[in-house]
């Protein structure tokens, strides 16, 4: 198991009793503030619309969407705009070798970030990741607390073995180096699953995974069944990989991977994005999105993965629909 390998200051809380995706559904009216027992399996899904330039596209109604499961199309029973449902964000920051050198900037922008997007309601958890992973501050609504476990940035990379290697580059004496799909396994399984409301997992990394117990797939599905959604900033240090470009630097491709299956996206810093731009960008959507909950024509006794997909058919040419690929019914969830 990958306990084994998790830093101590890793704790779990006591998580808030609730269903699963697929279980007697808690549904949240947002604009009543206020949890409605339904008595059927419920679907909620969070989204964001964007222009095909990136605008985002906040004044859509329900007439607007048609919603499919497996290719069959779903009844739509609820819809909201969700500004104001509580969030919850983890922030998960590479602290390997390899990004040695970015640490200062993202803690200054993940403390602005902090500032802007938390409100009463919401709550955060903070985790540094190379060799292994570190809860530096539990969920908390607090930017003062939040500011003050994100001093607690430091490298953390294996530089055990012969010649102390600590280049980017896996090695048979370095079998250790970022655990990033261990740490979003466990953001999505200790943190996320059993939280209700809109969640949210914020990746800073340069998508260098080395040593992981846990597959992308795995980690892709622990996020799933946690109905969180992934956003990577993908940040490189090309000082850090030198003349180790050869070997690929960098992995943008699986970033974007986690993030498209879970309905977020990956963004790049670069000379037109700022880190600060970038966390302003996620910031905004994430008080953009859209909720639609539907009940499955498919019932969930029969389990398995179930693909789902949202269309603006008056629109389709126009616009680009931003949401999770599908989720799992709930008996093959628990």
């Amino acid at each position: 198991m990958i306990r084994g390998r998790i830093c101590k200051c890793m704790r779990k809380l006591p998580l808030a009793a609730a269903g699963l995706l697929l279980a007697p559904a808690l549904v949240l009216l947002a604009q009543e503030e206020k949890v409605l027992k339904i008595d059927v399996d419920v679907v909620n899904l969070f989204f964001t619309v964007r222009e095909k330039k990136g605008g985002l596209i906040g004044n859509l109604n329900k007439e607007d969407f048609t919603v499919s499961e497996d290719g069959k199309a779903q009844a739509i029973k609820y819809f909201t705009r969700e500004n104001d449902l509580p969030l919850t964000i983890g922030l998960l920051v590479d602290v390997s070798g390899s990004q040695a050198n970015l640490i200062d900037v993202e803690r200054n922008a993940a403390s602005q970030f902090f500032s802007r997007v938390l409100r009463p309601k919401d709550m955060a958890f903070l985790i540094s990741f190379g060799s292994d992973a570190e809860l530096l501050q539990d969920y908390t609504n607090s930017t003062k607390l939040l500011k003050a476990g994100l001093e607690g940035l430091r490298v953390n990379s294996d530089v055990s073995g012969a010649g102390g290697n600590s280049g980017p580059v896996p090695t048979a004496s370095r079998p250790h180096g970022t655990v990033l799909y261990d740490t979003v396994y466990l953001a999505s399984h200790d943190q996320l699953v059993g939280q209700v409301g809109r969640k949210a997992l914020v990746l800073i990394t340069d998508g260098v995974d080395q040593g992981s117990r846990y597959k992308i797939e795995q980690a892709i599905e622990q996020a799933q069944k946690a109905d969180a959604i992934i956003y990577s900033i993908y940040y490189l240090d090309s000082r850090a990989y030198g003349g180790y470009m050869s070997f690929g630097g960098g992995g943008e491709g699986y970033l974007k991977k986690m993030s498209e299956e879970t309905g977020g996206r990956v963004m790049k810093v670069d000379n037109k994005n700022s880190l600060q731009s970038i966390f302003d960008q996620i910031s905004q959507e994430l008080r953009s999105q859209y909720s639609i909950g539907y009940t499955p024509t498919n019932p969930s006794a029969t389990g398995g993965f179930r693909r789902v997909e949202i269309h603006v058919p008056q629109r389709e040419k126009e616009v680009k629909v931003q949401v999770r690929k599908g989720y799992y019914a709930s008996n093959a969830s628990r």
